[in-house]
């Protein structure tokens, strides 16, 4: 590190679980984030000032007035825009240093076979369950970690699936591909704006705890919280050895 970058993040080079050889572990990752909406904008920015070296945004979404309740990377001037395009300006802005790459298209099996060899960690900031199967089966695939959010109304999911552990879960353990589930939406049902910046803001925490690789990351355990209790839950999870992704037969 040079000498900008020692002051710059001398605040993580004081604690003894980073220091300077993890922060060297940051500046040298590689982190894609799909999804640059609600869990997406509170991730990045956190990703980008902590010195991920180098971000993917990957969304193939404009950004709309009614994003901006809660998508905190967007702000007026923004409406219109591609969410990655505005996304990569603001975090340019919070650390100029960083390579940061956008890619305006929706997650393909294709794209993300073309992306994940490159990438170090995967932050999923999505909200369906098709794109989130995908994402699972494509780190499982390619045994790059994941760390999984989600938040509707006024309750927020985290947990991380990491393929490289031999007792780690994944998505589909908990919800099977074959299972017939309902699809809901911020539009129809509402959510509160300081959800997805907790949930967020956690997706960076653990994504920063794989990369560096100190505490206890959320590995087979979910954390759920209610925002309108103000409630925090942890429920334990567990490889499923016939899952369709990771289970023993497959």
């Amino acid at each position: 590190m040079n000498d900008e970058q020692l002051l710059r993040y001398s605040r993580h080079l004081l604690l003894e679980e980073i220091d300077i050889a993890g922060q060297e572990k940051l500046l040298s990752s590689h982190v894609l984030i799909i999804g640059a909406g609600g869990l997406g904008s509170a991730a990045a920015p956190y990703l980008a000032a902590a010195g991920v070296g180098e971000i993917t945004l990957l969304d193939h979404d404009s950004v709309e007035l009614t994003n901006l309740q809660r998508q905190i990377m967007h702000s007026q001037k923004s409406v219109g825009q591609s969410k990655v395009a505005s996304g990569k300006a603001f975090l340019e802005n919070i650390n100029p240093s960083l390579r940061i790459h956008a890619i305006q298209d929706g997650a393909s099996e294709a794209l993300l076979n073309l992306l994940l060899p490159k990438v170090d960690l995967v932050l999923d900031c999505t909200d369906n369950f098709t794109t989130r199967h995908l994402i699972n089966a494509s780190c499982f695939k390619h045994h790059i970690p994941l760390v999984s959010g989600s938040a509707l109304k006024f309750d927020g999911q985290l947990t991380v699936f990491d393929s490289r552990m031999e007792k780690s879960p994944c998505y589909a353990c908990l919800f099977s591909p074959e299972d017939e589930l309902e699809e809901v939406s911020c539009s129809s049902m509402g959510i509160f704006s300081p959800l997805v910046g907790i949930i967020g803001a956690m997706q960076a925490a653990q994504a920063l705890q794989v990369l560096v690789g100190f505490g206890q990351a959320l590995v087979g355990r979910m954390l759920l919280w209610n925002a309108l209790n103000t409630e925090i839950n942890e429920i334990r999870i567990a490889r499923n050895p016939e899952c369709l992704i990771c289970g023993n037969t497959h």
